[in-house]
């Protein structure tokens, strides 16, 4: 540490020097004459835009630096920074996105624009302190800073970690120019006597530390560790979380430290201490930074069961969402800040190449360390060429997730914040002001600490959000709970649990909801699919069923080929008995009744396409009640033909005149009256419980069967059973009548469609009730056609055959069995 400090006193003193004045004597006032100061080393910004009005803005752009050596006898090297940061790269590309934005918006500034200046802080306390005097100095040699009343620079953007703002922040007082924090969290920063110029958009530790202990008591966890970094951030985090905890049952087996500069033998310590205790819960205060190299070891370690409770700091890294990442940090929870909506943001970055930043080293850097390539290879590179107009792909997550910003959407608001302050400012009215003599800002000589006393007072709405500052320049304290799940591909998800509002009254302000929580080491807590949902082959993930119902597929298209071809057939055989209807064949086995049997014969074969595609209610009610309407229409009308037949050979006996009974008027009769009950029936099914759809997720949990409900199981078995009795009663009267005389006794060729029509339907009841899902549609509709088949061949076939073969034996006599031999 002693070697840091050293070198970061040699480097601000070898940053500028004062031709005039020592530093100490700066102030906020002119002196007499201006007096310049020369810049004895260049820092150029990554990004810089001219406009009225400058911000600063400080990124940690790169996460590794190599340090200069340091002997004490010479001006030390430049820091070498390497290793972009990909995710700090879009905090940044936020801010210019934000600035471009406010620049377009006629409303905000009065006409007046803002310019940024965007510098690498390289993560680390030194290099921040060379971005922001930097930032001081100018963008160029040639551009030397004049100390005058008022400063070039108004505000400052950052930085990200705690012991870098505090730095800064120390920078920036003698010029009092105000400073927003996007990340920095520790509560030593809301000392307004120390920090008088610093904001932030992220809550303070202060509150962190509550949601930690109250989420700690309230799953009864009262034996756990504790991981900090060697830093501000981790030591007042600590240190606030102790003191919260004085008040609980909640007690700390231990407390290590992960060194500023880690060495694997010192994080082995660490993991040992970590085994060696009964404590499995363990309390994080540490970025990516610190943990990057610890958790290295920690995975090689193998090291598992550790339920993790992580900072703001921790737990919405991506960088740790990696599917090898998932057996050691699975199941992991803790607070993150409130995540917002950046609409553009997504699209913006798409724009960031470097064919179009040809000149920008930091767009080339993200080329290589996306896509493994240089856009513009040299030997130094060593990496294979590429055009640098590649997409940017959701692959590329660390760079492009946008969905929901955290980190970045603090920066969003920051910028806003200034806009807006900048904005009120510029709407003073003379003699209305709030400074001195009610005086306001002049718009051409805009002092920083004028810029301040209106951000101390800003209040807009960003994306239904309001943003605001206390007193501390802290804002409104609200978390997300985050928790480290298992996503469909193996990798870590981060999941939203709950919240902490630090606005409501003291026991309210957590909210968790425990049956969406996965702990580690995989005690997890499996939730029920809805009932539309089938879990995946991860069982990770509710994923939609698959919907089934008898469509146009291989067996609905044979079905209705055959529902065609049977209505085909029947409406042929109609009409070669309608062209030969005064012929005796036809005449004699009475044309009324066969055509009536024709005609319900086609309706029959026509319904089964009913049981074929998505069922509707009205599919529903057609399909039983038409097939057995017109199947009790069929049959009727074969018994009324029996029963004709039955009694004109009954009536050639001496004594008998049984045909004036059954005359047409009586047949006619006889069919509405045996129909009529089956309409009956099954308007009294329709009007009480009539069929519906239905989704069965019952019969197999992986698919949803769309299918009929019939609504009322004794009202289907009704019909059914009254079409048999019609059935047995005519198979009955036709097997009386099957040795009458004559050549063509249609007795027995009732007596046997009768018999193929009941063997059918036996056959159909077991078949049915087994059949799973669209398959019992597929039964039905089978049993359907070829009991119709069976009826059209059985009846019609022999008629056909003498009506188009053999006309010679179409006379009455040969079939009265009377002609000569």
């Amino acid at each position: 540490m002693t070697s840091l400090v050293l070198l970061s006193l040699l480097y601000s003193i070898s940053v500028f020097t004062l031709t005039d004045s020592s530093l100490s004597s700066i102030t906020t006032e002119a002196p007499p004459a201006a007096s310049n100061c020369t810049l004895l080393n260049s820092f150029q910004p990554g990004f810089f835009v001219q406009g009225d009005y400058v911000i600063g803005g400080i990124f940690p752009l790169h996460f590794n630096l190599k340090m200069p050596d340091i002997n004490s006898t010479y001006r030390p090297l430049p820091i070498n920074c390497h290793g972009l940061y990909p995710r700090a790269f879009r905090w940044a590309q936020t801010m210019r996105l934000a600035v471009e934005e406010i620049n377009q918006n006629p409303v905000l500034l009065l006409n007046h624009t803002l310019g940024y200046k965007i510098y690498d802080s390289c993560r680390y306390p030194l290099t921040g302190q060379r971005a922001v005097l930097s930032m001081l100095n100018g963008v160029s040699e040639e551009n030397s800073f004049m100390w005058t009343n008022a400063s070039s620079l108004l505000a400052v953007i950052g930085p990200s970690g705690s012991a870098q703002s505090i730095v800064v922040s120390k920078i920036l007082q003698p010029f009092r120019i105000p400073m927003i924090s996007y990340a920095s969290s520790c509560a030593c920063l809301s000392d307004r006597v120390k920090y008088p110029t610093f904001f932030r958009v992220i809550p303070s530790d202060d509150y962190q530390v509550k949601a930690i202990a109250q989420l700690l008591v309230h799953f009864n966890w009262t034996w756990v560790g504790l991981l900090r970094g060697d830093n501000d951030y981790g030591r007042f985090a600590a240190k606030g979380l102790l003191r919260e905890l004085q008040e609980t049952k909640v007690c700390v087996a231990y407390q290590e430290i992960i060194p500023l500069l880690y060495t694997r033998q010192g994080g082995l310590r660490i993991m040992k201490v970590m085994l060696s205790s009964t404590a499995k819960v363990v309390v994080v205060f540490a970025g990516e930074g610190e943990m990057t190299p610890f958790l290295g070891d920690y995975m090689t370690q193998n090291i598992t069961g550790i339920q993790w409770v992580g900072s703001e700091a921790l737990i919405t890294v991506s960088a740790f969402s990696g599917r090898e990442y998932y057996p050691y940090l699975g199941g992991t929870i803790g607070f993150g800040t409130k995540k917002g909506h950046i609409s553009r943001l997504g699209d913006f970055l798409q724009t960031v190449n470097p064919k179009r930043y040809p000149d920008n080293v930091l767009v080339h850097e993200l080329w290589e360390s996306l896509y493994g390539c240089s856009p513009f290879p040299s030997s130094v590179t060593q990496m294979p060429p590429c055009s640098g107009q590649e997409s940017l792909l959701e692959q590329h997550s660390a760079y492009m997730n946008t969905s929901s910003p955290r980190v970045a959407y603090n920066v969003y608001k920051a910028v806003h914040a200034i806009a807006h302050s900048l904005h009120n400012l510029l709407l003073c009215q003379p003699g209305k002001g709030p400074f001195q003599n009610n005086s306001c800002a002049q718009s051409n000589n805009i002092h920083p600490w004028q810029l301040q006393h209106y951000l101390q007072e800003v209040n807009f709405q960003i994306a239904g959000e309001e943003v605001d500052f206390d007193a501390k320049g802290d804002s409104v304290p609200y978390y997300d709970i985050i928790n480290w799940q298992r996503g469909p591909a193996g990798n870590i998800e981060f999941v939203n649990v709950g919240l902490y509002d630090g606005t409501k009254a003291v026991g309210e302000e957590l909210l968790i909801q425990e049956d969406g929580i996965m702990w580690a080491g995989h005690q997890i807590d499996c939730t029920i699919c809805p009932e539309d949902f089938w879990s995946n082959n991860d069982r990770t993930a509710c994923i939609s069923k698959k919907v089934e119902y008898l469509t146009f597929d291989s067996l609905g298209i044979a079905l209705t080929v055959m529902s065609v071809v049977g209505a085909c057939f029947t409406l042929a055989v109609c009409g070669v008995f309608f062209c030969h209807r005064h012929t005796a064949i036809v005449r004699v086995n009475n044309s009324e009744l066969s055509f009536f049997i024709l005609f319900a014969l086609t309706l029959c074969f026509l319904c089964s396409l009913l049981f074929i595609g998505k069922p509707t209610y009205w599919s529903c009610m057609l399909r039983h009640t038409a097939f057995s309407i017109t199947f009790s229409l069929c049959i009727s009308c074969i018994l009324g033909k029996t029963l004709v037949v039955l009694a004109a050979f009954t009536a050639t006996r001496p004594g008998h005149n049984i045909m004036k009974w059954l005359g047409p008027k009586q047949q006619r009769t006889i069919i509405s009256s045996c129909t009529l009950v089956q309409v009956v029936i099954c308007a009294a099914w329709l009007i009480d419980v009539p069929p519906f759809p239905s989704r069965n997720t019952q019969y197999e949990h992986s698919k949803i069967i769309l299918e009929c409900s019939v609504g009322s199981s004794l009202a289907f078995w009704c019909v059914l059973g009254y079409i048999g009795l019609q059935a047995c009663l005519c198979f009955v009267l036709a097997f009386l009548a099957r040795k009458l005389p004559g050549n063509f006794n249609e007795a027995k060729f009732i007596t046997f469609s009768m018999l193929i029509f009941c063997a059918v339907w036996l056959a159909f009841i077991p078949a049915y009730i087994s059949s799973p899902g669209n398959y019992a549609d597929a039964v039905e509709s089978f049993a359907i056609l070829a009991s119709s088949f069976g009826l059209l061949f059985c009846l019609f076939a022999p008629k056909s055959y003498i009506i188009l073969l053999k006309p010679e034996k179409n006379t009455k006599q040969h079939l009265m069995g009377k002609e000569n031999k």
